[in-house]
């Protein structure tokens, strides 16, 4: 018997719940990373991937198996993440390179330390990807979402239509003006003196 306001789930058999199993283990750390490349932190990337699976799995029973399951599954966490930003009061993100201000006036440097084996290696590849990682996070919703789905994932402009359910021509146009806005952004990241 379910406990009053508990939220109830449809019962399931064996062999569902194994499929289930199945399909978290296949996609899981896929619709992760797409999660994590749009929220841009571990902590809402963990929740939009819970929250994904939890409407899968409430909707595992209607799932067309004609259907493009993992268009649905990145449909779901894209709007998962455009409602996260929509119910999300709006914050000011402050960039840790950016020195903090004194009450007299003057500039500290911040110092955050590097906890990895071998910092030497990664320090190039780890200011692009944070960079480009901050880059992604000023883009809307809309323009962000169509970068990963193509640029990062590989979809094409009619996969990305049929995930975020708009016309080709949107995604053309939403992917071109993400990255001449990514571009514009991440200038300042190409070494010295390279030519365009």
């Amino acid at each position: 018997m379910a406990r009053s306001g508990a939220t109830s789930f449809p019962s399931y058999r064996r062999e569902e719940l194994e499929a289930f199993e199945v399909l978290i283990q296949r996609y899981g750390r896929r619709i992760y990373n797409i999660a994590y490349r749009m929220a841009g932190n571990d902590a809402d990337a963990k929740d939009l991937t819970q929250e994904a699976f939890i409407r899968i799995f409430r909707a595992f029973r209607r799932i067309n198996p004609d259907a493009s399951l993992e268009s649905w599954l990145y449909r779901i966490v894209s709007n998962l993440y455009i409602d996260m930003l929509r119910r999300r009061p709006k914050v000011r993100i402050e960039s840790l390179d950016a020195p903090v201000m004194t009450p007299k006036g003057g500039e500290i440097q911040r110092e955050v330390p590097d906890e990895r084996a071998d910092p030497a290696g990664e320090v190039l590849n780890t200011q692009l990807d944070a960079g480009v990682q901050r880059a992604l996070l000023a883009l809307s919703p809309d323009l962000c979402a169509v970068v990963v789905l193509s640029d990062i994932e590989g979809y094409s402009y009619e996969e990305i239509g049929m995930i975020l359910r708009v016309p080709v021509g949107t995604v053309k146009s939403r992917l071109h003006r993400a990255r001449r806005t990514l571009q514009e952004r991440l200038q300042h990241l190409r070494p010295q003196g390279s030519e365009g």
